[in-house]
């Protein structure tokens, strides 16, 4: 028998195709089916951003004149209509889970002790082990940090009300993500980044980003050292460089980073921050016991996840087989999508368009916020090195070009292309643009 811990988007990735190959396999799932995904992460934002995409849309058309109003958001009706959605997914999981012959134990975290499954006093015979157990959010071991009112993604879901005044601790993905969210629900909101905001995303890309969250606070370089009030959140304080800051507020969101939910694992390599060290086969230190997703550590993306969990299946069945970590899409979502993925640029040159009017940009054309699209190629090869768009569509686009490039698709691939009219992204013309400039040796 295989045993799976966590039934996140890697445990059950692993479960499943194991089972499908006719594997007896159990997997122990001590939350709900799904993982952080479904509960705390993509889906949740998903959730949340549609509602705030939609209040901005509704915004752009009554500054205009065309809607006699913007929306209100019910905070709590959405939020309550959010989990009936998420627990009629999690049960579509279930389902399709159990029919692919996987036993699912509910309520119990399994823990592994020198190579053998125990969950309570019971100890499983296991020929081989899958962990995946996760993360969870990094909670920053300041003074009132346990204060009502202080949340985390995996938290949100039980506020009670819309803040007013929200800071939030983070200058990721994550927390441009819930800014963009917050602001567009009405609350005066506040991010507190340590060192430089979005700092990992294209500068182009974290500039148009900024104009998006013109109704964010941001301030870079600044920790959290405190988090004030007598029985609630009243303030948090915090140090920049000038000094103190103190800055009043009704609710703190913690989103500044994950770390593994390895500490029920013993006996295997982990890194300092408690990741499972695994090779490309997704096998520990251990010989049968293997680690995929976030547990793991970087990069922590549920499509990379999914992955893991499938080639750690693979090798279990006896067909070796590696992750291949380069061309990884990424994406962040604020009124657009801000897709991008990249391969070595060293020796390519770009060209840049904003983005053309379409399906989700056509009343955004008066405001000049239509995205943009960037690609990135070697002039004499005409390989492409990478692409960054903001667009409504910009995290498929993505993808798409993520496998292209990793099959070697160069530019002058596009030359007969045909793209999809009406389209809100200008990559392909750009493809375009960019091979008639290497035909006629423009950029060499």
């Amino acid at each position: 028998m295989i045993v799976v811990l966590g039934g996140g988007p890697a445990g059950r990735t692993a479960a499943v195709h194991l089972a499908l190959n006719g594997e007896e396999v159990t997997l122990v799932e001590k939350g709900e089916i799904g993982g952080q995904c479904l509960h705390y992460g993509c889906m949740m934002v998903c959730a949340l951003n549609e509602a705030a995409r939609a209040r901005t849309t509704a915004r752009n058309l009554h500054d205009l004149g065309i809607f006699t109003s913007v929306p209100d958001i019910r905070f709590s009706l959405l939020l309550s209509h959010m989990k009936e959605i998420q627990e009629k997914i999690a049960g579509i999981l279930d389902a399709e889970t159990r029919e692919a012959g996987v036993s699912i134990i509910y309520g119990q975290e399994g823990r592994v002790e020198n190579g053998t499954v125990i969950l309570g006093d019971e100890e499983i015979a296991a020929d081989s082990i899958v962990i995946a157990t996760g993360s969870r959010p990094n909670i920053p071991g300041v003074p009132g940090i346990t204060r009502a009112g202080v949340h985390t993604p995996h938290t949100i879901s039980r506020m009670e009300d819309l803040p007013l005044n929200l800071v939030i601790i983070g200058g990721g993905i994550m927390a441009a993500e819930f800014a963009y969210i917050f602001q567009e629900f009405g609350a005066d909101v506040h991010l507190v980044s340590r060192s430089g905001f979005l700092k990992m995303m294209d500068p182009k890309l974290a500039a148009l980003a900024r104009k998006e969250l013109s109704g964010t606070r941001i301030l870079e370089h600044t920790s959290l050292k405190a988090v004030g009030g007598e029985t609630r959140v009243e303030e948090v304080q915090l140090e920049g460089k000038e000094g103190r800051i103190d800055v009043p507020c009704d609710a703190v969101l913690l989103a500044a980073g994950l770390t593994a939910r390895s500490e029920m694992i013993t006996g295997v390599d982990k890194k300092p921050g408690g990741e499972i060290m695994v090779d490309r086969r997704m096998r520990t230190s251990v010989s049968g016991i293997y680690a995929c997703g976030d547990v793991t550590g970087s990069p922590r993306l549920t499509p990379v996840a999914r992955h893991e969990g499938f080639v750690a299946a693979e090798n279990i069945l006896g067909r070796e087989r590696e992750m291949d970590y380069s061309a990884i899409p990424q994406s962040m979502n604020l009124f657009h999508e801000y897709a991008f993925v990249e391969v070595d640029n060293s020796c390519a040159v770009s060209a840049t368009v904003p983005g053309p009017a379409g399906p989700g940009t056509f009343w955004s054309v008066p405001s000049g916020r239509t995205g943009l699209a960037r690609v990135s190629a070697d002039p004499d090869t005409g390989r492409l090195c990478g692409i960054h768009t903001a667009a409504p569509s910009g995290g498929i686009i993505a993808a798409y070009m993520a496998f292209l490039m990793r099959q070697g698709i160069g530019v002058t691939s596009f030359d007969n292309f045909i793209e999809v009219h009406p389209a809100a992204d200008g990559v392909y013309p750009l493809m375009k643009y960019l091979s008639g400039k290497f035909r006629a040796g423009n950029f060499r």
